[in-house]
């Protein structure tokens, strides 16, 4: 049986470290990788916030996340492995955990941290929180 995994990427050296590390230790595997966007960093909360901004602001995230799930596909591409791509908006541990638990995947490889700053010190660690909270065996790479 073929194991199903999940792999989230936002950019990040550790999520690429993550995805890298599936891509070696489980090359037989079926690979989706996640990429979740966060409605707190892209202004969806702002009631403040002109129509054509928000418009923007969410093309921008669009758009990042999309070259995030391409650079995943090639890396993995490249090694010879075909990947599956989604894209989700939400709270990215919480999203996380709700696709493991409606998409039949039996393990989650994910990095030690992904982008820094002030809302990972603020909201904790996403990789902490997907430990604590997945149904299915967490992974967590640095």
């Amino acid at each position: 049986m073929t194991k199903r995994l999940l792999v989230p990427v936002d950019g990040s050296d550790p999520a690429d470290a993550a995805l890298s590390f599936a891509l070696e230790e489980y090359p037989d595997a079926d690979i989706t990788v996640l990429s979740v966007i966060d409605p707190t960093d892209v202004g969806y909360g702002s009631i403040e916030a002109a129509p054509s901004t928000f418009e923007r602001l969410q093309e921008t995230a669009e758009e990042r996340t999309e070259k995030v799930l391409e650079e995943a596909a090639a890396t993995a591409a490249e090694r010879g492995v075909e990947v599956t791509t989604e894209t989700v908006i939400g709270m990215p541990s919480r999203a996380i955990v709700e696709w493991a638990e409606n998409n039949d995947i039996d393990g989650i490889v994910v990095g030690s941290h992904g982008r820094e700053g002030v809302t990972r010190v603020l909201l904790g660690s996403v990789a902490e929180s997907v430990v604590r909270r997945s149904p299915v065996p967490v992974t967590v790479v640095r």
